[in-house]
């Protein structure tokens, strides 16, 4: 069967990548260097030559959310926690080029040795969740957590999509880091710090509301009101002394500017068009798109559905364009749908394009260790203890539908 996918009409009100920037909400949108221009023809070929002239001095990194242009050049693929431990893996490796987000570099610096350069080809590669939850932000919630009461039996639990401060943050709060595939595994070891599921214990949940809510709801079994909302712009974050001390999950607000696009109305209009068609989505979903789907997972759980599927099969996947993109071009033998109607890249993730990966290359190439990422050592500690603790944590059970 030939493959069905259909590119999705791009939206008006899309930023067009690499024309315009935005130096409030960005960590930095120039370059130190001069890149070379997007419509060079030999941009390949440099980038293929600087990578064969470094040999295993370099060791790139690609997010599965990255160009494939950029794809075609990475050692390894994956989601960010993945990555990053490979770079741990690669004690050789001078340079660690990551070919994805801010805090996913951080990452990978925390877990490499001192002697290693973590490299972000592009600094105006941020991850909008993330940039959220900030450190002071954070810290000033807990402050009101302890004022009424609530701190004391609180673990904060952060998503691996969070910045090295509020990792190393939920390491000094006797925390722990959660990726979305052990987000269950992490949340009842939480509960189990302060008295368990069933007693009045409480977790704070960062950044991301909706893989909280989805977990919580439909993993451990609470149900919607026992979880409020943090709104760090307001007193107490939008709630009264009494609800903070009745809810169970504490959510931060904060969500994926990707993930959290899709709608219920994407889902009942595949399902009218399409017949027998699969809803495949990430967690980081609405709880409404959560609930309608066939199947939810993580990035990793997605590739491996679609891998497994029965030829002819229909899925409609609700994640980022790119790795939606490739899937459809890895299974011609089966209808891939992308959720959406208009174009979901990760846009700030999609700054780091070929002419930033040549011009890191050619840098390094020239003794120039260009866009370093460096987490000071307090924070890294800090966060290493978080991290650690997820790391013991016991195996996540095989994601179910």
């Amino acid at each position: 069967m030939t493959q069905t996918f259909q590119e999705p009409e791009a939206s008006p009100a899309l930023l067009l990548l690499g024309q315009r920037t935005d130096p409030v909400s960005e960590r930095g949108v120039d370059c130190p260097g001069d890149l070379p221009e997007p419509s060079d023809p030999h941009l390949v070929e440099r980038a293929r030559k600087a990578k064969e002239a470094l040999g295993d001095r370099v060791f790139i990194l690609g997010h599965h959310y990255q160009r494939d242009e950029v794809i075609q050049f990475a050692d390894v693929t994956g989601d960010s926690f993945k990555l990053a431990r490979d770079a741990a893996d690669r004690p050789d490796a001078e340079f660690i080029v990551f070919c994805g987000v801010h805090f996913m570099a951080e990452s990978a610096d925390i877990l490499t040795s001192d002697d290693q350069a973590v490299i972000l080809p592009d600094m105006a590669a941020g991850c909008s969740m993330a940039d959220m939850a900030g450190i002071s932000q954070v810290e000033d919630a807990w402050a009101q957590l302890d004022e009424v009461g609530v701190a004391s039996r609180t673990v904060p639990i952060t998503y691996m999509n969070s910045t090295a401060a509020i990792k190393a943050f939920c390491g000094r709060h006797e925390g722990a880091v959660c990726t979305s595939s052990n987000a269950e595994v992490a949340l009842r070891w939480a509960f189990d710090q302060v008295g368990g599921i069933d007693g009045d214990g409480k977790v704070l949940f960062m950044p991301d509301q909706h893989l909280g809510r989805n977990t919580a709801v439909l993993q451990l079994g609470l149900s919607l009101d026992d979880c409020v909302v943090w709104d760090p712009r307001k007193p107490l974050g939008g709630n009264t002394a009494e609800q903070l001390d009745a809810a169970r999950v504490i959510l931060w607000k904060g969500h994926c500017s990707v993930h959290g696009r899709f709608r219920k109305a994407n889902v009942d209009t595949l399902r009218e068009n399409v017949p027998d068609i699969n809803i495949l989505v990430h967690p980081e979903c609405t709880h409404e798109v959560v609930t309608n789907a066939d199947y939810v997972g993580s990035t990793e759980y997605i590739i491996k559905a679609l891998d497994a599927a029965e030829p002819g099969s229909a899925w409609g996947i609700g994640t980022e364009l790119n790795l939606v993109r490739r899937l459809a071009n890895a299974h011609p033998d089966k209808q891939v749908h992308f959720l959406e109607d208009t174009v979901c890249f990760c846009s700030t993730m999609n700054r780091i394009d070929l002419p930033h990966l040549v011009w890191t290359l050619e840098s390094l190439l020239a003794g120039e260790v260009p866009n370093r990422i460096v987490v000071d050592k307090t924070t890294q500690e800090q966060a290493r203890v978080a991290l650690d603790r997820m790391l013991a944590l016991p195996a996540a059970q095989p994601e179910k539908d």
